[in-house]
């Protein structure tokens, strides 16, 4: 059992890392990392790298804020300085182990404000059933605001949208139809024989439930002031980096968004702050804008790093100041926050 238990906790830590070292790998093979310093000290604007550092603090502390605003209709009062705390420490255990950040933040509210470890658990259902419609908002916009990126690519090469709807007859409309209808049906009843059948319906109920939880949060202007000022922040600290450099400085708020947008969803993948999906990600993307392939391997490497740096600096303060935190209970390692501290 012991034996079983170890190999799991080995495969939750070793596949993501080998994940994300393997996409990284491929990209980089060839590259001249020797060229980075040059680029750091020489080609690099500073000054924005430093700006953007702040939007990336205030992330992670309005997320800190709203989930103790969660926490409260349902009689739970953390203090806000502990909430903030657990969210710096969170993003930078995940560092270590991809999605444990969830249970870790949960654990320090259990330990040092008595918080209920599965109500403190629940909420976190509402937090991404928000954050994944807000997403969803940002993907919408962002496609809508490149509309006209379509229209002038099918102008420039001469091809028209309805010519191709009117390559189909009525026939034609008629079995593509019919082959559509099939495929879903027939995905449906894959689906339900499958076993992460339950497991999707499961998320998308959770979901569900976290969205209808939010009518018992008092001050709604204000939880969705936080939500906007969360992803706002998120991307100025993504797109002030764009200012950092001569070949995307020029690429303007459209490009940054779809970016930001893809590289949002690409770090749902399980890796350690995304890395390796994320770079790949926004790297084809900058190369669609017309950056060239190894500007754009400068770009990513150096943003994602660090961008990662200044995670794991806010999980380092948070420890320390967790440890000065008056508390019955010392603060363990990483995985000892993820069990609920014992009743007296």
């Amino acid at each position: 059992m012991r034996t079983k238990k170890l190999f799991n906790n080995t495969v939750k830590i070793a596949l993501p890392l080998l994940l994300g070292s393997a996409i990284l790998y491929w990209m980089y093979r060839g590259f001249d990392f020797s060229s980075i310093k040059h680029v750091l000290l020489h080609e690099m604007n500073w000054t924005w790298m430093i700006l953007s550092l702040p939007f990336g603090i205030l992330a992670q502390a309005f997320r800190g804020w709203r989930w103790k605003q969660s926490l409260e209709p349902i009689g739970e009062h953390p203090r806000a300085s502990v909430c903030v705390n657990s969210i710096f420490l969170s993003y930078a255990v995940s560092l270590l182990i991809p999605r444990i950040g969830e249970f870790a933040r949960c654990g320090v509210l259990n330990r040092y404000d008595k918080i209920a470890f599965p109500k403190a658990i629940g909420t976190v259902v509402t937090e991404r059933a928000v954050d994944t419609l807000i997403v969803l908002l940002i993907s919408a916009t962002a496609f809508l605001m490149q509309i006209r990126v379509f229209t002038n690519f099918f102008s420039r090469t001469g091809t028209r949208i309805d010519d191709v709807f009117g390559m189909f007859s009525p026939t034609g409309w008629l079995v593509t139809a019919i082959c559509g209808v099939a495929s879903i049906v027939l995905f449906y009843y894959v689906l339900r024989h499958l076993s992460f059948y339950k497991k999707v319906k499961e998320m998308f109920g959770g979901i569900w439930q976290g969205i209808s939880s939010l009518r018992k949060v008092k001050n709604i202007p204000l939880f969705i002031f936080y939500s906007l000022a969360i992803w706002g922040s998120y991307f100025l600290h993504y797109y002030l980096t764009f200012y950092c450099f001569d070949a995307t400085v020029n690429l303007g708020l459209s490009c940054a968004l779809v970016s930001f947008v893809v590289g949002s969803v690409a770090v749902i993948v399980p890796t350690p702050n995304g890395a390796g999906p994320w770079h790949f990600a926004v790297k084809t993307m900058l190369i669609l804008y017309g950056v060239a392939d190894n500007q754009a391997l400068y770009f990513v490497l150096i943003v994602h790093t660090i961008q990662t740096l200044l995670v794991i600096l806010l999980g380092v303060y948070a420890w320390i100041a967790l440890s000065f935190t008056k508390t019955p209970v010392a603060l363990g390692g990483p995985a000892e926050l993820t069990r609920p501290a014992k009743s007296r």
